[in-house]
This record gives C-alpha cells, sequence and structure tokens, in this order.
C-alpha cells in the first residue's frame, strides 16, 4: 500500500515537473517571439533608368526693330521667307514646319532715359519689336544636335542669324514608375539580406515601405581632356528612385 502511495507521489511530481518545463518552454518561445517583432533592419533600395527622348522640337526665333512698322513687319516676312527655303533644302519642307504668329511689342515711345558716365541721358530706340517663331518636330533624336549647329552656321553664312535651339520631349514617368519601383525594392533586399547575414539572422517580410519621388537626376555628361563637363547627350535622362523598406528579422 505504501509502495501504491510512494509511486502516485512520484507519477504526480514528474507530471508536474514536466507540465512546469513545458509551460516554460512556451513562456520563452512566445517571448521569444514577441521580441522578434521588434527586431528590424530599415534599407533603402536605389534604381535608376535611362529615358530616351521620343520627339525633339527644333525651335528657330528671330527678332527685328524698328519705328516703322509696316516696314519692320516687311522685313520680318522676307526673313521668314527666306529661312523656310533654306529648311527645304535640308529636308524640312514648309508642310513640316509649323509657323507661329508675330508677336508685336510697341514700346510706345522712342527715347528713353539712360544714366551715363553719371548722368541721366536721352537714348534713341526702336519703337516696334517684331519676333517671329517656327518649329520643326522630329523623331530623329541622335541626330538633332548636329543639325542645330549646321543650321545655325548655314543662317549666320546667309545673313539670317536667328537664335535655334532644341527642345526634347521625354515618355511620362508614370511609364517607367513600376519597373524603377520593383528594382528599388529588389536592391533593398539585396541590402537588407547582407545585413541580416552579417547579423547571424534571417531576412522576413516586410513590416512597412515607403517609395520615394520619381525624379530627374539630370542628362548625361563627360570629363573632357581640360576637366570641364560636356553635354554629350542631351537625348538621353535619367529618372531616379529610392524606396525605404523596413523588414523583420528573425
Amino acid at each position: 500500500m505504501q509502495d501504491k502511495t510512494v509511486s502516485k507521489s512520484l507519477i504526480l511530481g514528474l507530471s508536474l515537473l514536466l507540465g512546469c518545463s513545458l509551460l516554460g518552454l512556451f513562456i520563452f518561445k512566445g517571448l521569444k517571439t514577441f521580441s522578434d517583432k521588434d527586431r528590424v533592419v530599415t534599407v533603402k533600395g536605389l534604381a535608376e533608368m535611362n529615358m530616351t527622348a521620343s520627339t525633339a522640337t527644333i525651335v528657330i526665333d528671330f527678332s527685328l526693330s524698328g519705328d516703322d512698322l509696316p516696314q519692320v513687319i516687311k522685313q520680318t516676312e522676307t526673313k521668314k521667307s527666306h529661312i523656310i527655303a533654306y529648311l527645304a533644302t535640308v529636308g524640312y519642307p514648309k508642310n513640316e514646319i509649323k509657323i507661329a504668329n508675330v508677336d508685336i511689342s510697341d514700346q510706345e515711345k522712342y527715347y528713353e532715359q539712360r544714366w551715363e558716365d553719371g548722368k541721366q541721358v536721352s537714348v534713341k530706340i526702336d519703337r516696334y519689336i517684331i519676333t517671329q517663331k517656327l518649329t520643326i518636330e522630329t523623331k530623329e533624336v541622335k541626330d538633332t544636335e548636329d543639325k542645330v549647329a549646321q543650321i545655325k552656321l548655314d543662317l549666320i553664312s546667309k545673313d539670317l542669324t536667328s537664335n535655334i535651339d532644341p527642345i526634347y520631349s521625354f515618355p511620362d514617368l508614370n511609364s517607367v514608375k513600376p519597373q524603377l519601383i520593383a528594382e528599388s525594392t529588389k536592391n533593398a533586399r539585396i541590402a537588407g539580406e547582407q545585413f541580416a547575414n552579417d547579423s547571424q539572422a534571417k531576412l522576413g517580410k516586410i513590416k512597412t515601405a515607403s517609395q520615394g519621388q520619381i525624379t530627374i537626376v539630370g542628362r548625361y555628361y563627360y570629363d573632357n581632356e581640360e576637366g570641364s563637363n560636356e553635354l554629350t547627350q542631351p537625348y538621353i535622362q535619367k529618372a531616379r528612385v529610392v524606396s525605404t523598406i523596413v523588414f523583420f528579422l528573425e
């Protein structure tokens, strides 16, 4: 009878010991899990992408001035006609040239007061200023810079000097947004995995993510022999996004 009592006590004691051990284990795991939730790493992922212009616009404009408005208008028309005739010889027929309406500025005076040698003097100015603008759109963006340089030189040689500049149109940033975000997230995960390996941990799921604003960071330059920067590919610009992502560490 006494042996049975001892056996029951022993079994009960072992059961209590096992129960306390399991309870302690569960509490430990629970506390560890709770603690692990606070183990995070914050990393940034950079993504960049080249964007090539879809079209280029060659803008040609010039101004003439004088006091005789009809005469200035006539001179403007003559210069415009000569420029259009020249453009046709280099591959730009008239139907591809957009001609803006002339802009006439009336100074409403023939003299203005200026300071010269410490005193105010009256200086003759032209009353009327007429500005004419021509534009040509092209998809041959890579050749635009060379064509602009040649047109400018030719017009000067023909006494038709004008301001000539190229303007490039690029795809909408939303068209590259998904690819940039995917790439920045991928790069952030690579950085997070490196940190986790160094910490002898494992990278877990994403806790929070913040996508930075997509920005244009400039166009392509190179350093020439003199050490100064020169713009070589103005028809290419670089889009950039930096995403901030917080990962759990396991």
